[in-house]
């Protein structure tokens, strides 16, 4: 009879004992390594001689030396839990929390002063009627152009300098382009409004930027006149910058509206200066210029086919512009700064 089986009774008798008198986490590695590496490890050494036994007392030896591999990898197991368990009680003994302390409040989250003031603009003209529709952002030569009267060899173009992503396609300079779609889609009467960012290829500065956001909105019914036009801009420019306002409205030229004027609203500004400061809002003009607006050219009426006993009016925005006017606001790169100091004034 061999004597691997006294080998292995001997082994795992020691070395239960021995485990049991390990001090640390690196001392029960060394002792997996001496029991069980390849070349060194007592295991291994005692399995090496199972060739010199005859073949009948291989399987028996071979099925005590996986029952004492196990016995042996429990033990180790075990005490390293052992370890882990006093380390983790060591940890929490010294990082311990009294829960019944008040917790740390976290600062309150705002709007950003763009989103406040797209939000209240949004807000009058749903009170007003309107509905609320979106476009794409990357838009095609015909709607941001050709369908708004802006031919490839229109002077006009000079005004939206473009990113162009392709010969017939680019990131659309203005929202005008939803009121064409909106009108293709559907009949009248419309009231919509549309918003979201716009691309030109400005150079940045105080009021100048590559991207900015835009309003755009238009009614089209049976009777629209421009009449129509100052009744509903005038209560949006009284209900946003104060029921004391005066409006005027100046001539001015847009290609997709016929005729085409710019409206301006007294400065608010100068009633709480003295006369010896100029003004920083309106640099003493006493009028500033907020959107512009028009009755829909015909040609835009024959682009959508609406029928010819319907008119309709259209005006369009700078979000930045009436958040710069709204909040006195003189450097429009300070809405994309993220500079805390600015975004929690509002």
């Amino acid at each position: 009879m061999s004597d691997l089986l006294p080998q292995l009774d001997g082994l795992l008798a020691d070395w239960k004992t021995r485990i049991g008198m390990l001090a640390s986490e690196d001392e029960l590695r060394e002792a997996r390594l001496s029991l069980f590496g390849k070349k060194e490890g007592k295991l291994s050494q005692i399995l090496r001689n199972l060739s010199s036994v005859s073949p009948e007392e291989r399987p028996l030896i071979g099925k005590k030396a996986n029952e004492v591999k196990e016995d042996l990898e429990r033990l180790l197991e075990e005490r390293i839990e052992q370890f882990q368990k006093k380390s983790l009680h060591a940890r929490l003994e010294q990082e311990w929390v009294d829960f019944s302390l008040p917790g740390d409040k976290m600062p309150d989250g705002r709007l950003h002063p763009l989103t406040q003031t797209l939000r209240d603009v949004r807000e009058i003209f749903h009170g007003l009627g309107f509905q609320s529709v979106q476009g794409p952002e990357i838009e095609t030569d015909y709607y941001n152009f050709e369908a708004l009267n802006i031919p490839p060899d229109h002077p006009s173009r000079d005004m939206w300098d473009s990113f162009y992503i392709g010969d017939k396609t680019l990131l659309r300079t203005h929202t005008s382009p939803v009121q064409i779609r909106v009108m293709e889609a559907q009949k009248p009467p419309l009231r919509v409004i549309s918003s979201g960012k716009c691309y030109r290829r400005d150079a940045i500065d105080a009021t100048h930027s590559f991207q900015f956001h835009q309003l755009e909105g238009f009614m089209v019914d049976l009777g629209i006149s421009f009449a129509d036009l100052k009744g509903v801009l005038s209560t949006f420019a009284r209900e946003t910058f104060g029921k004391a306002r005066k409006v005027r409205f100046m001539p001015s030229y847009f290609p997709f509206t016929e005729p085409s004027v710019e409206m301006l609203i007294d400065c608010f500004n100068c009633a709480d200066r003295t006369l010896s400061e100029r003004c920083k809002i309106c640099g003493d003009g006493k009028w500033l210029e907020i959107l512009g607006a028009g009755m829909i050219h015909p040609f835009l009426m024959n682009v959508v086919k609406c029928p010819p006993e319907y008119t309709g009016f259209a005006f369009g925005m700078g979000i930045e512009r009436i958040a710069m006017l709204k909040y006195g606001i003189d450097d429009i790169r300070l809405f994309y700064e993220n500079d805390e100091r600015f975004l929690r004034q509002f």
